[in-house]
């Protein structure tokens, strides 16, 4: 499986941004797929996951402001993420799992004024 993200950038506080990735390969009819994050010097967190069958799951420091959602005919996931905040600048990584992990490259959001 590969993975191909988009979206990222330098987004002021409060701001938006909306992350992307697809999917590619010997997809399985049944997966999850996600973002995590990472910071310099720490360990990479989940921020969001969406399964085949739409069940989500955040982090709770995103809910309420980041939203999760895919298209499955496209082995596409995407993530929206409102009302930004520095704390949120990281490197996102794109996450497929069907009984092991995939990742993709990950991309930078740096959210600063």
């Amino acid at each position: 499986v590969q993975l191909q993200a988009s979206g990222g950038g330098l987004v002021q506080p409060g701001g938006s941004l909306r992350l992307s990735c697809t999917a590619s390969g010997s997809i399985s009819s049944f997966n999850v797929m996600g973002w995590h994050r990472q910071t310099p010097g720490k360990q990479c967190d989940l921020v969001a996951t969406i399964s085949t069958s739409g069940h989500t799951n955040y982090a709770n420091s995103v809910k309420g402001r980041f939203t999760i959602s895919r298209d499955n005919a496209k082995n596409t996931v995407s993530l929206q993420m409102n009302s930004l905040n520095p704390e949120d600048t990281a490197v996102y990584y794109c996450k497929y799992f069907s009984g092991m992990d995939y990742w993709g490259k990950g991309t930078q959001v740096t959210v600063s004024s």
